[in-house]
This record gives structure tokens, sequence and C-alpha cells, in this order.
């Protein structure tokens, strides 16, 4: 993707492209069910600390990391499945700056009607129902940290999710923005741009964020910045 950016434009072969998608979809539920998992750690976090580390042992959460790779991957199986066996016999320039799956399907000559409505089918959930956990998650910590009676510790638990809050806010906006929102009207420019959002903006950005409540990282910050002033 990146050698596509820099060259504007390159040539991708077919299984090349196949498997882009492939792994680019399986990443991105991955992401969907791995910030899903962290919304819950936050919530045992904020409204049941007696019980958490009882309850998110190492144990847990191995699990439920190995568990959002294992379904990740294997629900984009079946779509990868479909879209290998449909026939491309016309143009075979993507109007995209990676394999996605609308600019494929454009360029297949099948009739691509079962193939996306199984993507809708099994796409559906894999967001809808992470956004249902994180929503009704972030309610409760909501709840929880009003009935705080200091306003130090109604700060305090706020800073613990803020960073999460954050990366699932650009994430999912972007993802709802491209995938769910009708694309009748919509320029494919606008497309790319929101595609950028979260396949190279929120990674790049998501170091920064979760880095920002480190207080080793502050003060290295501090140092660069107060010696560079000094200077």
């Amino acid at each position: 993707m990146l050698h596509i950016l820099l060259n504007n434009g390159a040539t991708i072969s077919f299984i090349g492209c196949l498997t882009q998608f492939y792994l680019f979809c399986a990443l991105e539920f991955f992401d969907c069910l791995l910030l899903t998992v962290m919304s819950y750690d936050r919530y045992v976090a904020i409204c049941d600390p007696l019980r958490y580390t009882s309850i998110m042992s190492s144990t847990l959460c191995v699990m439920l990391v190995l568990g959002s790779w294992l379904f990740g991957f294997s629900v984009v199986l079946i779509d990868f499945i479909g879209v290998r066996r449909l026939n491309f016999c016309g143009p075979n320039i993507i109007d995209h700056f990676f394999c996605d799956v609308d600019p494929l399907l454009e360029l297949s000559c099948s009739d691509t009607f079962l193939i996306q409505l199984l993507i809708y089918l099994l796409g559906f959930p894999i967001v809808f129902i992470p956004t249902t956990i994180i929503a009704v998650s972030y309610t409760y910590i909501v709840i929880s940290v009003l009935r705080i009676p200091s306003s130090t510790g109604r700060q305090k638990a706020f800073s613990t999710c803020s960073s999460h809050l954050i990366v699932v806010s650009l994430f999912f906006w972007a993802l709802f923005s491209v995938y769910l929102v009708p694309t009748k009207g919509q320029s494919s420019t606008m497309s790319k741009i929101l595609s950028l959002l979260y396949t190279v903006f929120t990674p790049l950005i998501n170091p920064i964020i979760y880095s920002l409540r480190n207080k080793d990282i502050k003060k290295v910050v501090q140092q660069i910045v107060n010696k560079h002033v000094y200077w």
C-alpha cells in the first residue's frame, strides 16, 4: 500500500490483491474485536475494581486475544473464498490505493449480488455487536463514575478510559462512514480519504494517544522540549 501511495499507482498480481484484501479485512475485524475486549477490561476495572485481578486474569486475557484473532481470520476467509470464485474479465485498474472489497466487486463481470449479501450478513454483526458491547460498557462506566463522590476520583476514572474512547471513536466513525453509510453521491476521492483514516491515520496516532498517559514518556518529551527551548 505504501509502495502504491509513493509511486502514485503500481501493479499488483491478482492473488496478491486477494491476499491484501484478506489480510486487511481480517485485521480490521480483529481490531473491532480487540477494542471491544479493551472496553470490557475498562468496565471491569471501574465497575468491579475489587475483583478485577481475579476476573481479568492472564489466562482470560490470552484467551480473549487469541479468540479475536481466530474469529476475525476465520470469518473473513468465507468472504475471501466468495470473492475468489468471481470472474474478472474487464478492466483491471482498481480505483483505490489498496484492494478493498467495493473496488474489487466493481471490476467483476459476475453477478455480485450473493457475495455482497454474504459480506453484509457477516460484516454487520461483526461491527454491530462490538459497537453495542462498547456502548453498553461505557454506559455502565459513566453511571459508576458519576456515583464517585470526589471530583478527583471521577477525573482519574475518566482518564483511564480517555485514550481508548478516542481510538474507538475515530476507528468506528471512519468505518461506519465508508461501509455502512450509503455511497450514492459519495465521490471515490472522499471514500479514499475516509479509508485513510482507519488504515493509516488511526494506527499512526494510536501510540501517541496511549503514550500521553505514560508518566515516563511525558517526562522524556518534556526534557526534549525544554532542551530545544533553552538552546
